[in-house]
């Protein structure tokens, strides 16, 4: 699955799924697909990525209590 960097808006390809889609972890391991090469894993925060359509994530994937007021 392929994310965009809020801040620089390179694309990142997700490595592993099962931790974005989890409110408990706050830190994914991405690569960033800027340049010929693809780049090393990279510890990224959650929060600092959006859908390459500039959707943000959906609070129940960043959020353990996203249902709580």
């Amino acid at each position: 699955m392929l994310l965009q960097e809020k801040k620089t808006g390179n694309l990142v390809k997700v490595m592993d799924f099962e931790s974005l889609i989890n409110p408990m972890k706050n830190e994914i391991t991405i690569r960033v697909q800027a340049g010929e090469e693809e780049q090393d894993p990279e510890p990224k925060q959650k929060n600092n990525l959006l859908f390459p359509s500039g959707e943000d994530l959906p609070q129940c994937w960043l959020d353990v209590n996203y249902k709580n007021d």
